[in-house]
């Protein structure tokens, strides 16, 4: 399967609370971590959702 690479970029810090919980459901805390995640249907729409904090790249 698939993988890519998912990168928090900016703060959650003023953000909503369920993408907050988006975000550390995909594994992310702090900014600047990356996390490996199989390239699914339900993790491309986590992404989408929370786009604006991250940075995807294939792996």
């Amino acid at each position: 399967m698939a993988k890519i690479n998912i990168t928090l970029k900016k703060s959650f810090i003023g953000k909503k609370k369920d993408h907050i919980a988006t975000a550390k459901a995909l594994g992310l805390s702090k900014i600047g971590k990356t996390v490996e995640q199989n390239d699914t249907p339900q993790i491309r729409g986590m992404i989408k959702k929370i786009g604006y904090l991250l940075e995807v790249e294939e792996a």
